[in-house]
């Protein structure tokens, strides 16, 4: 699958969103918003134990779903822990490697992530995880800001078929897919619903 300049899955929402939306169709409904919400409860609380509190965590979400899910993180583990947890924005538009790497380095803004990341412990979010190529890309934009003191992945759905040896540390949901198949993460913030679908290509 092509990458794009959010996610694993905005080629996806492109096509959903264009005359090829028809040869798209829909499968099943994996995820409600209820069962998001759950997931989310529990990956936080994963977070916290893994991390020994949030004193020194750090939540980055790549642009565009992971974006509210960071936030929506942040949100859950400052009501367990009783303190505040900066998160922030990773856009990886100039570090895809699709684009030519001919031209000149992209120039990294200062305080564009939102928060100092040196010597944080960083949880990293997107909501799909598919070839890894969209992670690889994320960690190179989130070094040029500085030097973490750990990195971690969370994704609320991994499909597999990694190219890359790429790892989540902490999943919301395994799913088996095919190279036909295509997970489709649907949330408030960005979509105006809640959800994540299981479509296939069609012929």
């Amino acid at each position: 699958m092509p990458q794009t300049t959010m996610s694993e899955t905005s080629d996806v929402s492109k096509k959903a969103n264009s005359p090829e939306r028809s040869k798209l169709r829909e499968k099943g409904r994996l995820m409600s918003a209820s069962e998001i919400e759950r997931t989310l409860v529990r990956l936080a609380h994963e977070i916290v134990e893994k991390n020994d509190g949030s004193a020194n965590l750090g939540l980055v979400g790549i642009k565009r779903r992971g974006v509210p899910l960071a936030e929506r993180l942040g949100n859950l583990i400052a009501g367990i822990e009783k303190r505040p947890v900066q998160t922030g924005v990773l856009d990886i538009n100039l570090y895809r490697d699709d684009l030519s790497t001919t031209g000149p380095r992209p120039t990294v803004v200062p305080g564009e992530i939102g928060f100092d990341v040196n010597g944080r412990d960083i949880v990293l979010m997107d909501d799909v995880l598919y070839t890894g190529r969209t992670i690889r890309a994320a960690l190179d934009a989130l070094f040029d800001h500085g030097r973490p003191k750990s990195v971690q992945l969370l994704v609320l759905i991994d499909r597999g078929h990694r190219e890359l040896p790429i790892q989540a540390t902490y999943t919301g949901r395994t799913v088996p897919t095919s190279r036909r198949e295509i997970i489709e993460v649907k949330l408030d913030e960005v979509d105006g619903q809640e959800q994540v679908l299981l479509v296939e290509l069609t012929d």
